[in-house]
């Protein structure tokens, strides 16, 4: 059932923000990262972090859009107003897009590689940056490096960044995989034995969205056949 937020009819909030992205199914955060994101979505007790600004960097496939998503649907189950925008779909229009956000307790902006460069997008990124800080809005970026190394051409716009409180991800390892799979296979209810999961990683690749997207594909898969995740279901399942 929807419900309705100043008259504006919301999604639940499992199907704005998928279940497998929630802050406690990360795997492997950095040390005190799930603290601050809590503490940044108005749920947790780090209150120095609460309502300040959060930049997380890390290469593609580390996880920083399931943390976005993840900060936004804690900050609103703990009863404030969240929204995520992809500035990728924003590009050359950043300035509509970011007003569209104000009202807001915490807005994730994902991407801001996307805008570096664009003048334009980034004197508007520049002024919701200050407006939000001023308003007492909790921002949270994500990019795939600091925000000295992306391009972005505006000075006072990296120096704002450069202030926020600063998340750095690494890539997983393949013990690393390996859990989040496991994980995701157990809450969907998937029997995934280990031989066919030692299978997955070495024939079908190891980027983690890739294998996670697989999963469901398996999981769709397996239900319609009534039959275990083994290797041999996965040679038929998949062609190899």
């Amino acid at each position: 059932m929807s419900r309705s937020v100043h008259g504006v009819p919301q999604l639940p909030l499992a199907l704005r923000y998928p279940p497998d992205q929630r802050l406690e199914t990360f795997v492997r955060a950095p040390a005190g990262a799930i603290a601050q994101l809590q503490a940044l979505a108005g749920g947790g007790a780090v209150a120095s972090i609460a309502r300040d600004a959060l930049y997380l960097a890390g290469p593609a496939g580390v996880g920083k859009t399931h943390l976005l998503l993840a900060t936004c649907a804690a900050s609103e189950a703990a009863g404030h107003r969240a929204a995520y925008l992809p500035l990728v779909a924003a590009a050359g229009r950043a300035r509509d897009a970011l007003q569209a956000l104000e009202g807001n307790d915490l807005i994730a902006l994902d991407g801001l590689d996307a805008i570096a460069g664009n003048r334009d997008d980034e004197i508007a990124l520049f002024d919701a940056h200050n407006r939000a800080r001023a308003a007492g809005v909790a921002l949270v970026y994500a990019a795939r490096d600091i925000p000295d190394a992306i391009g972005l051409s505006l000075p006072d716009l990296r120096s704002r960044l450069g202030q926020c409180t600063r998340i750095t991800l690494a890539p997983l390892d393949d013990d690393g995989r390996r859990e989040v799979l496991q994980q995701r296979a157990h809450r969907r209810g998937l029997v995934l034995e280990d031989a066919a999961l030692e299978w997955l990683l070495k024939r079908v690749g190891r980027e983690l969205g890739g294998l996670t997207a697989l999963l469901d594909q398996l999981d769709r898969a397996s239900l319609a056949a009534q039959r275990r995740v083994t290797v041999p279901f996965l040679r038929k399942t998949l062609g190899l």
